[in-house]
């Protein structure tokens, strides 16, 4: 049936047949909007489950909850301690690298520390593998036999993505984890001064903020949410408050580490202080959105220059071109 349509073409393809094809493609794309919208879930249902669940093993004093989950935990610590072990023997591991790179998976949203050993390890590893994988297909089977130069340059780049890809798998993950903290944390603030005010204390508090920002910010309730755990068992406040600081790679979240503590100590009023602070990060947020408005028109310049103008002349001047076109090619008018 395509293979016979004799409809309108525009640079050799069937109008009718294309504009079938993307109306089909929209039908499709809408009802899949339709069906994400219905069936959305909440986002920190599973997240606050598990918590309250690790908080409950906690309180009883229970590390796993059945056979197969600590056989699982003892086979990947086996895994990880051996891991460890080589590294060592290698003398490529340090304590203040595995250090910094526990930060960056407390910051990227991951809880277990032993995949430090696993990040270093592929660090190790990648490297190897993508090296040697460039160089039998740049140079064994010469998929680009013209390269020169070029395949010195990519078995560089194959090379270092391989080093510093892991790295930058962990500081895109944690880019992006706190900017949605970030959104959030005005609005977190104004309910925890709420909550203060009602008379909650501050672990109540911060489970109330994490149940009502769960679903806008999953990322900042998950933190709130362990954070109200901690303060649940811990025998120090100070050290749920820290750990609190210590996942989350934002200024703002220290100052109101910062607070909480002083509170804490001192007994001065929390509503007060935390009021500041949400009027402050507003004030933040709202100049951040200011400076990226600023921005726009030099980054709109480039996408106006390549694709807007050269549309608009088309359309402005095309008519007059195929005009003048036609008067060259068949004559003046009524000359035939």
């Amino acid at each position: 049936m395509f293979g016979t349509s004799t409809g309108p073409k525009l640079l050799g393809f069937d109008v009718i047949i294309v504009g079938t094809i993307l109306a089909g493609i929209a039908a499709f794309a809408v009802m899949m909007a339709i069906y994400a919208a219905v069936t959305v879930k909440d986002p920190m249902a599973k997240r606050v489950k598990s918590l309250n669940e690790r908080r409950e093993e906690l309180k009883a004093g229970i590390v796993t909850s059945n056979a197969k989950k600590r056989t699982s935990l003892v086979r990947k610590s086996q895994t990880t301690d051996k891991m460890k072990q080589q590294l060592e023997g290698m003398k490529v591991l340090q304590q203040s690298q595995i250090e910094a790179i526990q930060q960056k998976l407390a910051h990227a949203g991951f809880r277990n520390k032993e995949l430090a050993i696993l990040i270093i390890g592929l660090r190790m590893v990648l490297p190897i593998v993508l090296g040697l994988t460039a160089f039998v297909l740049l140079y064994v089977v010469e998929i680009y036999p013209d390269w020169q130069m070029k395949k010195v340059m990519a078995l560089s780049a194959a090379v270092f993505f391989g080093y510093k890809g892991p790295e930058i798998y962990l500081k895109n993950i944690a880019t992006k984890r706190t900017n949605e903290i970030r959104k959030g944390l005005p609005d977190a603030l104004d309910l925890l001064v709420i909550c203060a005010e009602a008379g909650l204390t501050v672990d109540a508090a911060f489970n109330r903020v994490a149940k009502e920002l769960g679903r806008a910010y999953p990322e900042l309730g998950d933190e709130f949410a362990l954070t109200a755990i901690e303060l649940s068992f811990l025998n120090e406040r100070k050290k749920a408050f820290d750990n609190l600081a210590y996942r989350v790679d934002l200024e703002s979240v220290r100052g109101v580490v910062t607070t909480m503590i002083q509170t804490e100590r001192y007994g001065t009023p929390l509503a007060s202080a935390l009021r500041v602070l949400s009027a402050e990060f507003r004030n933040e947020r709202m100049m951040r959105a200011e400076e990226k408005a600023a921005r726009l028109p030099a980054i709109m310049t480039v996408p106006l220059i390549l694709f807007i103008l050269p549309v608009l002349f088309i359309v402005i001047l095309g008519p007059a071109a195929c005009s003048i076109a036609d008067a060259f090619a068949g004559g003046p008018p009524g000359s035939k």
